[in-house]
C-alpha cells in the first residue's frame, strides 16, 4: 500500500472539483470588529471587513465578557483541571448552567466542550437508552446531529426538511411502542429559513414522540432573553431537549443542552463525550456567563443585529445580485458553482479587503454553492453599500448574471 499517494489523490479531487478548503489566517481587532487584520499572501497584517463571522453580535470582543475573562483567569488560572468528575466542576460552570436553565424555562442544563459534541454526546446516549428507539431526523441537520444518530446505532428516519406531512407520515408507520425521538433544528444555518416548532411538538403529542431541537444559531439572537425561536414563539416548554451553542452569538466556546433533571442526570452518567474529556477552562465559562447574563437583559445587540441584516438584504436585491430568501439574520448570495464561488471569494479578500468563505459541499447540496453573510450590529451602511459595489464590479468582471 502506497499510503502517501492515497492521501495525495483524495486532496486532488478535492481540488479537482474546487472544494479545497483554505483556512484564513487573521487576528481580530479588539473592540473594533469586524475589523480584522489578514497574513495570508503578502507582507505583514492587511486590514479586512469580517463578513461570516458566527460571533453575530460581537459578543467575543464586549467589554463585559472580556474582563469577566481576565477575572477569571486572575482568579483561578488558565485550566479547569480534568473533567468534570474529576476536577473540572468548577463554580463557574455550575453557575452557567443554572443560567442557561433559567433562560430556557428548564430544570437543568449541561455544559459540553462545543456544540457539535452536546449534540453528538447527547443523541447517541439518548437512543441507547431507550430501547429500539427511532429518530426521525430532518434532512438538513447539522453533521453533529448526523454523527450522534448514526453513533447511537439505533433506527434513523429522516424527513423532508421542515415537511411535516412527510414527518407524519413516517411517524404513523412506526411502531406505536417504539420510542420516538424528533430531531430538528430552529434557524438553519445555509439557508436562514426556520422550523415550524409548534407544528412538530403538536406531533410529538399526537405519536408520543420526544423532541430534540438544535437552536445554536438561534440562542441569544431571538427571544425577549435571547432563549432562540423556541422563546420567540412562546414553545420553549413543549419542547423537551434544547441544544445550544456558546460560541455564536454568545461570541466564546462552548455547548450545552436544557432540559429536565432526569435527562440531564443520565447523559451526565452515561456519555463518554461528556464523562472523558477534560471541561471547559473557567476563563472560557466566565466570559461565556457574562454574556448570557448581559444578552438576557439587553436587546440593543439582537436589534441592531436585525436591522443590519434587513438592510443588507434589500441592498443586494436592489442590485440584483441573487440574494437567496431568507427570514433570519442569514443572508446567502447563491454562486450555484464551487470554482465560482471560491473565485469571487478570492478577489474579495485580495482587492477588496473584503473576508467571505465560499460554501461547497458537504456543507451544502453540489450545484447551490454560495457566499453566506453574517452582518451584525457594527456593519455599517458604507460598509454594505462598498460590499455591494465589489460584488457588481466583480459580476461583471466574471460575466455573471444579475437577477432579473
Amino acid at each position: 500500500m502506497d499510503y502517501q499517494r492515497v492521501f495525495n489523490q483524495a486532496i486532488d479531487r478535492l481540488h479537482a472539483e474546487g472544494r479545497y478548503r483554505v483556512f484564513i489566517d487573521i487576528l481580530r481587532n479588539k473592540g473594533s470588529f469586524p475589523n480584522a487584520r489578514c497574513f495570508a499572501g503578502h507582507n505583514g497584517p492587511k486590514p479586512i471587513t469580517v463578513w461570516c463571522s458566527n460571533d453575530y453580535l460581537a459578543m467575543g470582543q464586549h467589554p463585559a465578557v472580556v474582563t469577566a475573562m481576565e477575572d477569571a483567569l486572575h482568579d483561578v488560572g488558565a485550566g479547569s483541571g480534568g473533567t468534570r468528575n474529576i476536577g473540572g466542576n468548577t463554580h463557574y460552570h455550575i453557575e452557567l448552567e443554572g443560567e442557561l436553565a433559567d433562560l430556557h424555562g428548564k430544570q437543568a442544563a449541561l455544559l459540553f466542550t462545543s456544540g457539535y459534541v452536546s449534540n453528538d454526546a447527547t443523541l447517541s446516549t439518548l437512543a441507547k437508552i431507550l430501547p429500539g428507539c427511532i429518530i426521525f431526523s430532518d434532512e438538513l441537520n447539522h453533521a453533529s446531529m448526523i454523527a450522534g444518530i448514526r453513533n447511537s446505532g439505533c433506527e434513523k428516519q429522516v424527513f423532508r426538511h421542515n415537511d411535516l406531512a412527510h414527518l407524519e407520515e413516517l411517524l404513523a408507520a412506526a411502531n406505536p411502542d417504539a420510542p420516538k425521538l424528533i430531531a430538528f433544528e430552529s434557524v438553519y444555518s445555509m439557508d436562514g429559513d426556520v422550523a415550524p416548532i409548534e407544528a412538530i411538538c403538536d406531533l410529538s403529542d399526537k405519536y408520543n414522540a420526544l423532541t430534540y431541537i438544535d437552536e445554536v444559531h438561534a440562542v441569544g439572537m431571538y427571544g425577549a432573553r435571547g432563549g432562540g425561536i423556541s422563546e420567540r414563539d412562546a414553545v420553549a416548554d413543549r419542547v423537551n431537549i434544547i441544544e445550544g451553542t456558546l460560541g455564536k452569538a454568545f461570541g466564546v466556546m462552548g455547548g450545552y443542552i436544557a432540559t429536565d433533571q432526569t435527562i440531564v442526570d443520565v447523559i451526565r452518567s452515561y456519555a463518554p463525550g461528556f464523562i472523558f474529556t477534560t471541561s471547559l477552562s473557567p476563563v472560557l465559562v466566565a466570559g461565556a456567563l457574562a454574556s448570557v447574563r448581559h444578552l438576557k437583559a439587553s436587546s440593543a445587540e439582537r436589534d441592531g443585529q436585525q436591522a443590519a441584516a434587513t438592510r443588507l438584504k434589500t441592498m443586494f436585491a436592489d442590485a440584483g445580485l441573487p440574494v437567496m430568501p431568507s427570514t433570519t439574520h442569514i443572508v446567502p448570495l447563491m454562486i450555484g458553482d464551487p470554482v465560482k464561488a471560491k473565485r469571487i471569494s478570492d478577489i474579495l479578500l485580495a482587492e477588496y479587503g473584503v473576508y467571505v468563505q465560499p460554501i461547497n459541499y458537504p456543507t451544502v447540496p453540489r450545484g447551490t454553492e454560495r457566499l453566506r453573510f453574517t452582518p451584525g450590529p457594527a456593519h455599517d451602511e458604507s460598509m454594505m453599500r462598498e460590499l455591494t459595489n465589489a460584488l457588481l464590479e466583480i459580476w461583471d468582471r466574471m460575466e455573471l448574471r444579475l437577477a432579473a
